[in-house]
């Protein structure tokens, strides 16, 4: 039992290169947020956006991060739920040629797809339609799901199905699985923080947070948190950007430095923090290693547009990995 199962909003991003801030201030969208909007609403952003450079891939948060350590070799799987369309199909296609095994339900409603909206400063803003994602439902959540896994992998913006989060993870929890919870975004935090800690407190074994997020679930700085956030759970991770990042377990805090990346799109940088960090887990190493490939995954994916890598930085990657395993 080595792999990690994963579940979260199954979307397809549309990743768009910003000249400024300026359609954000027309839009009304805080920068760096993620916005829920309608199906009304996400074409109105396509129209604003619609000349400018433009790509598509799979995405999600948990999906990022289980595309992650797939690509690490981890045996892996994914649940969400797709519509019967165009986007749905790439989705599910993009799971399986990446090696995922895709527990994918369907929906008569058009599959969800995430706009993400990347400024010259590297932040990105999304304007996230749900669709068929947001009809992940607690009864679909089956038992067997679990079995053969050592770790369950939630994305926080599931935060809106409370009770879909407490039947996921306490099937998880009684197929003895651990638990890691990555909080997503600061507003999403603001608005469920006390479900989120009572939640985090009875299930979750490993919390991911940023520093906004960390700052939103406890109303303290980065340091201050990640103590916090231990006193709840197994292992506390507060990252901090090109700062590095902060770990916590068993009384002890370890200080995690970045790599030196040239950042054009900070999409899928905690993602794949995450996908780094469990495949150290899994691979039984110090909580210093575990950060230091979180650290690598999460330099490497900020170099490129959205939060999918190529093949030759993968295998720069994973060569790396190797390095930093046998130091």
């Amino acid at each position: 039992m080595s792999g990690v199962i994963g579940i979260g909003n199954a979307l397809t991003d549309i990743m768009t290169k910003l000249h400024n801030d300026e359609i954000l201030s027309k839009l009304e969208y805080p920068k760096g947020s993620m916005q829920l909007v309608d199906k009304t609403a996400s074409q109105k952003v396509l129209e604003v956006i619609k000349d400018m450079p433009q790509t598509i891939a799979s995405g999600g948060s948990a999906a990022n991060t289980i595309h992650g350590l797939a690509k690490l070799g981890i045996i892996t799987a994914f649940i969400g739920k797709v519509g019967v369309d165009k986007f749905g199909t790439f989705f599910s296609t993009d799971l399986k040629n990446s090696g995922i095994s895709p527990i994918l339900l369907n929906s008569e409603t058009e599959s969800g797809c995430a706009i993400a909206m990347v400024t010259p400063d590297s932040e990105r803003t999304f304007a996230t339609f749900l669709g068929a994602a947001v009809e992940l439902t607690a009864n679909d959540i089956k038992e067997e799901y679990f079995s053969g896994y050592k770790y369950f992998h939630i994305e926080g913006y599931l935060l809106q199905n409370h009770e879909l989060m407490i039947k996921a993870a306490s099937e998880a929890k009684k197929a003895g699985l651990l638990v890691s919870l990555d909080l997503a975004s600061f507003n999403v935090v603001e608005a469920n923080r006390d479900f989120l800690h009572d939640f985090v407190k009875k299930y979750v074994d490993i919390v991911f947070a940023n520093e906004e997020e960390a700052k939103a679930y406890t109303g303290k700085n980065p340091q201050e948190s990640v103590h916090l956030i231990a006193e709840e759970c197994m292992i506390a991770v507060v990252k901090l950007g090109k700062e590095g990042s902060l770990v916590k377990n068993n009384g002890n805090v370890y200080t995690i430095s970045s790599i030196k990346a040239n950042s054009i799109d900070t999409t899928g940088a905690g993602d794949l923090y995450a996908a780094g960090f469990l495949y150290g887990l899994i691979n039984n190493l110090s909580f210093e290693k575990c950060g230091k490939i979180g650290s690598l995954l999460s330099g490497k994916v900020i170099e490129t547009i959205g939060a999918k890598m190529s093949e030759e930085v993968w295998n720069e990657v994973k060569t790396q990995v190797k390095i930093i395993e046998v130091e």
